[in-house]
C-alpha cells in the first residue's frame, strides 16, 4: 500500500564520529525535524536500546482504542483526538536512525547488528570503498537505505531519502488500523493511482493522520495541533449518503448534489463527535484516475482539538537545542 494507514512525527538519530559533519547536518536539516546527535556508537546504541518498550506501548494504545471501538461501539475519532492530546512522548521516539559505515570503534553495521529489536528505519551512509558492503547490506534487509557520502550535495539528497522513510509511516502501526477497514475500503486505498493521490494530499496539510474505516476517512492533524477530516466516500455508496444526509435534515438539494457526486455530508462525522444542528456540506472531488472514490475536507470543531500546548510545533519548541551527544 503507498499510503499509509498511520503516520506521525518522530525523531531522527544521527551517529557519526566526524563531529564536524554532525555540526553542520544540525544547521541543515530541516527546522521541524527533532535530532539527536550522536559522536560515540555506544552512547547512541545505549539510547535506542531503550526505545522497543515505547514503540511498543505507543502500539498498544492505539490497539485499545480499536479495540473498545469493537467491544463497546466508542466511535474512533474522539478517542484519536484524546490520543493526540496525551500522548505528546511519542514526538521522542526515534523513527529513522542514520548512521555512518566508517568509524574507528565499530563500523556502522555492527552498531545497528546491536539494535535488532528497534523496529525504525535504518539508513548507512557510505565512503566509495564500502558501497559493495551497503548494497549486500540492503539487499540483506539489514538497512532500509544506504548513501555514499561522494554523492554531490550529499545534505541536500539524505534529507530527501530521510523525508521518504517518514512519509513511509510504520508497517506494523498502519496494519493495527487496518483492521478498521472492510475488504473494500483496504481495496479501494491499495489502487495505485487513489494511494498516490491520498499521500500528496495529506502531506500538504498534517503531520500526522490515521485512516480509519467507520465513518471511512483520514483524520489529521498539522503542526499547529489544527485537526481536518477527509471524508472518504466510494462512487458506488453515493445515494446511501445521500439518503443518510437527507434523515440528518439536509435538504432535497443538498442530496441531489450528494447523489450526483458534486458534494459530500459529514453526518457521520457529527454523529461520531456528538454534535447537534445540521451536517455540512462541502465540495467532493476524485480521488484517483479510476472515478472509484470521492472525498471532502472538513474541519474539526476547535472544542474537540487538542490544546495548542500539546501540538508537535508546541513540543518541539520545548525541546534542547541541536548538541552533540559526546
Amino acid at each position: 500500500m503507498s499510503f499509509p494507514l498511520y503516520q506521525s512525527p518522530g525523531t531522527i538519530v544521527f551517529l557519526d564520529d566526524d563531529v564536524d559533519y554532525l555540526e553542520m547536518l544540525a544547521l541543515v536539516l530541516p527546522k521541524q525535524w527533532p535530532v539527536r546527535l550522536y559522536l560515540r556508537p555506544r552512547d547512541c546504541i545505549n539510547q535506542l536500546q531503550q526505545e522497543p518498550p515505547l514503540w511498543e506501548a505507543d502500539r498498544w494504545a492505539q490497539q485499545q482504542l480499536i479495540d473498545r471501538w469493537r467491544e463497546s461501539a466508542t466511535p474512533l475519532i474522539p478517542q484519536i483526538l484524546r490520543y493526540w492530546a496525551d500522548s505528546t512522548g511519542r514526538y521522542a521516539i526515534a523513527r529513522v536512525c542514520v548512521v555512518d559505515f566508517s568509524m574507528p570503534s565499530m563500523d556502522g553495521l555492527q552498531a545497528l547488528g546491536e539494535l535488532v529489536d528497534w523496529p525504525g528505519m535504518r539508513v548507512l551512509l557510505t565512503g566509495q570503498a564500502d558501497e559493495q558492503v551497503a548494497v549486500k547490506a540492503f539487499n540483506r534487509g539489514l538497512i532500509d537505505q544506504f548513501v555514499a557520502k561522494q554523492t554531490p550535495d550529499i545534505s541536500r539528497h539524505l534529507i530527501e531519502v530521510v523525508s521518504r522513510l517518514l512519509e513511509t509511516g510504520h508497517q506494523r502501526m498502519s496494519q493495527t488500523w487496518r483492521t478498521t477497514l472492510t475488504p473494500r475500503q483496504n481495496a479501494l486505498l491499495r489502487v495505485p493511482s487513489i494511494g498516490a493521490a491520498l499521500r500528496e494530499l495529506v502531506a500538504k496539510r498534517w503531520v500526522q493522520h490515521v485512516v480509519i474505516g467507520q465513518p471511512f476517512g483520514v483524520l489529521g492533524m498539522d503542526a499547529d495541533g489544527q485537526v481536518g477530516w477527509l471524508q472518504l466516500e466510494p462512487v458506488e455508496d453515493l445515494a446511501d449518503l445521500a439518503a443518510l444526509a437527507k434523515a440528518a435534515g439536509i435538504g432535497s438539494a443538498g442530496a441531489d448534489d450528494i447523489r450526483h457526486g458534486r458534494k459530500l455530508a459529514d453526518v457521520e462525522l457529527h454523529q461520531s463527535l456528538g454534535l447537534t444542528g445540521a451536517a455540512t456540506l462541502n465540495p467532493a472531488f476524485p480521488v484517483g484516475r479510476e472515478e472509484l472514490l470521492l472525498a471532502a475536507l472538513f474541519t474539526v470543531p476547535p472544542q474537540f482539538c487538542p490544546d495548542p500546548s500539546k501540538s508537535f510545533n508546541h513540543w518541539l519548541s520545548q525541546q534542547p537545542g541541536r548538541t552533540v551527544v559526546d
